[in-house]
């Protein structure tokens, strides 16, 4: 699903952000990615959604080869990923439904079909009752149920998420985390870069940690005296 060959990415400051980063997560995974403040969490995670261009080396996502996807094709691209960003970016101006329905509504489907997996998605977080609320008229752990929706309700075979509990308690944030696994559970492969190490080892899931834009240890997640 996702392979990193030698990779490197060089900020226009000068700041290398990735270096040398070779790994592999496989289709229908659930992998973290964790590491301190300016590790190359988010970096990764943009790379992978082509948000960020890298600057050298090869990263195959789903079978394409990334530098073959040029721009005009990044949006076809981006229909099977699911990107959850740390701080939501909902539209305030626009309802909880609009807001789910915005994937949907660049892909270019029908109304009937939008409306129908918009209900889905909302219902799978608990929130289909506010479905005509406002972002702000919400608890940051409902607005951040929200980008669940959103990030899943184009059913993609891919779902990144940038520290998605980093603003929640750690019962909202463990709440969280068993929906991201239920999406996992049915096949979606998940990606999440987070450093709530307490947290994501509960989950037994594979941890990559990464140090100043390196890879330093890849744990599977597999207590060997279980």
């Amino acid at each position: 699903m996702i392979q990193f060959t030698e990779v490197f990415k060089r900020y226009a400051s000068g700041k290398e952000a990735i270096k040398r980063l070779n790994l592999n997560v496989e289709q229908g995974a659930m992998v973290f990615v964790t590491g301190r403040s300016g590790a190359g969490k988010t970096t990764l995670l943009r790379l992978i959604a082509l948000i960020e261009r890298h600057t050298r080396g090869q990263i195959i996502v789903n079978s394409q080869n990334l530098e073959r996807v040029k721009g005009n094709r990044i949006p076809l691209f981006r229909r099977n990923i699911g990107f959850m960003f740390q701080d939501h970016r909902l539209l305030n101006d626009r309802t909880v439904f609009d807001n789910v329905a915005l994937p949907m509504v660049v892909a270019g489907y029908s109304y009937q079909e939008t409306r129908k997996r918009v209900h889905a998605a909302l219902d799978k977080v608990g929130l289909l009752t506010v479905e005509k609320s406002y972002p702000p008229s919400l608890s940051g752990g409902a607005q951040q149920r929200v980008g669940i929706a959103r990030a899943v309700v184009h059913h993609p075979a891919l779902l990144l998420a940038d520290e998605p509990t980093g603003n929640l308690d750690p019962a909202l944030s463990w709440e969280s985390m068993k929906l991201f696994e239920q999406f996992n559970q049915v096949g979606v492969t998940v990606l999440i870069a987070s450093h709530d190490l307490e947290m994501i080892r509960k989950l037994k899931k594979p941890i990559i940690t990464l140090k100043t834009g390196k890879l330093l240890t890849v744990n599977t997640g597999v207590d060997p005296d279980e």
